[in-house]
C-alpha cells in the first residue's frame, strides 16, 4: 500500500491492544513484556501457536497470579517474576522482571491474586529522590547521587557527624498515608557509634534522630539487624529488632501502611513484620516530611547508606 497522507489512522488512539506475532506459543491469559517495555497479557479465549497474530492487551483491570507469601498494598506498584509467572511488590535485583502496574485493593500473603491496573504507575504525594528536599552536613560527611540513590556518608574523622535529607513538602497526620522505601547499608559502622533511619518526621536532627518528636523509622546501627520504631510525642516504641536481616551492599524494600494511625503495619521485601507489636502515630500533630538521616557521635567509625527510594501516597479511600 502506497501512503501519500502524513498520518492515516492505524488504530484508535484509545486502543489498548498491541499486535504481535506470537515468539513462542502462548496460553490463555499468558504475560509478556512489549517492545515497548509495557506489560501485556493475552486474552484470547483459545491457545495460540508460534508464529501466529495475537493482540495482546495492554490496560484495563486484570486478576494476575501472585507470589506467595508476600503482601502487596492498595495503590502499590507490582512487577511480574519472569521465573515464576507471578505479581509481586518486590522488583529483584537481578533477572529480567518488568513493571506490570499499581495493585487494586490489598492482597494479603495468603491470596494466590491479586487485581491490577495494567501499566499504571503509583501516584507519590512526596518522592524524597524527585521533589526538593534539604540535606545540612554537620563535620565531613557526605550527600551525593550515584545512579538514582542517595548516598549518606559517614567519614573516618574523629569527630561528631551528621548527613541527611529531609523533604521540602510535609503531609498532615489527619489522612491516611502509605510510604515506601528501598534502602540498603554498604558500610554499617563500627563501635556503636553509627545510626542510620529511613522514614517519616517531623523535623530532623543535628546529631541524634532518636531526640525527634515525631517519627516512624527504619533503624539500623551497628549490625545488620533491621529494626523499626516510633513516636509520636506521646507514645515512644523504642527500636525493635523486625527478626529481619538486611545484607551488606543489598537493597531491600519497605512500606509502611498508615491507613490506621492508631496500628501501622511494617512490611520489609512484602512481609509484614512484628504485626502484633503497635507502631503509631495517632497522637502526632505533624506535619510530616520523609527524611533519611545518618548520624555518628564520636569516634573514626566509617558509615554509607543509600536510598533509592522513599516516597509517600495519600489515599482518601481506604
Amino acid at each position: 500500500m502506497t501512503q501519500t497522507a502524513e498520518a492515516v489512522l492505524e488504530k484508535d488512539a484509545n486502543a489498548n491492544t498491541y499486535d504481535i506475532t506470537a515468539p513462542e506459543a502462548l496460553s490463555v491469559g499468558e504475560i509478556l513484556q512489549l517492545p515497548n517495555g509495557k506489560a501485556a497479557w493475552s486474552a484470547s479465549q483459545t491457545a495460540i501457536a508460534s508464529g501466529d497474530p495475537a493482540a495482546m492487551v495492554t490496560a484495563g483491570h486484570v486478576r494476575v497470579l501472585k507470589t506467595a507469601s508476600v503482601a502487596i498494598l492498595d495503590g502499590g506498584p507490582v512487577y511480574w517474576d519472569r521465573s515464576a509467572n507471578t505479581a509481586t511488590p518486590v522488583l529483584a535485583a537481578t533477572g529480567a522482571d518488568f513493571y506490570a502496574g499499581a495493585a487494586v485493593g490489598d492482597a494479603a500473603a495468603t491470596a494466590t491474586t491479586v487485581v491490577i491496573d495494567l501499566n499504571v504507575e503509583p501516584v507519590y504525594t512526596i518522592d524524597l529522590l524527585r521533589d526538593p528536599a534539604v540535606s545540612i552536613a554537620v563535620g565531613d560527611a557526605t550527600l551525593t547521587n550515584q545512579g538514582g540513590a542517595m548516598v549518606f556518608n559517614i567519614l573516618a574523622t574523629s569527630e561528631a557527624e551528621k548527613i541527611d535529607a529531609i523533604s521540602y513538602r510535609s503531609i498532615p497526620v489527619t489522612i491516611p498515608f502509605i510510604v515506601e522505601g528501598r534502602m540498603a547499608s554498604y558500610v554499617i559502622g563500627t563501635d556503636n557509634t553509627v545510626d542510620m533511619n529511613v522514614g517519616l518526621a517531623n523535623a530532623t536532627h543535628a546529631t541524634s534522630a532518636d531526640t525527634i518528636t515525631e517519627s516512624l523509622f527504619i533503624h539500623l546501627d551497628e549490625t545488620l539487624d533491621i529494626f523499626i520504631e516510633s513516636d509520636d510525642h506521646t507514645t515512644e516504641v523504642a527500636a525493635t529488632d523486625s527478626t529481619v536481616d538486611c545484607v551488606d551492599n543489598t537493597y531491600f524494600d519497605f512500606a509502611f501502611d498508615c491507613r490506621d494511625l492508631t496500628d501501622i503495619q511494617v512490611y520489609i521485601n512484602g512481609v509484614n513484620v512484628l504485626p502484633a507489636s503497635v507502631f503509631k502515630l495517632n497522637a502526632a500533630t505533624g506535619p510530616l516530611c520523609l527524611l533519611a538521616h545518618v548520624e555518628k557521635t564520636t569516634g573514626t567509625a566509617t558509615g554509607e547508606m543509600r536510598v533509592a527510594k522513599l516516597a509517600v501516597r495519600t489515599p482518601d479511600v481506604t
